[in-house]
């Protein structure tokens, strides 16, 4: 029994180590998580540009 559990956490062990990943995956989905934020922020950008005048004016009271 001993030596089976310690059999399977070596197993385990090992299988840990081989933490490289689907790199090809990731970088998809950081250059897709770019291109939204870089779509959202043109359509969004003159409502935050708004928004942040709006809130500097009541705070300066411009």
């Amino acid at each position: 029994m001993k030596d089976t559990l310690s059999r399977w956490v070596l197993e385990r062990m090992a299988l840990a180590r081989d933490d490289r990943g689907d790199v090809p995956g990731w970088v998809l989905i950081t250059l897709m998580t770019a291109g939204l934020v870089a779509v959202i922020w043109a359509v969004a950008e003159p409502t935050f540009r708004d928004l942040f005048d709006d809130a500097i004016d009541g705070v300066t009271g411009g």
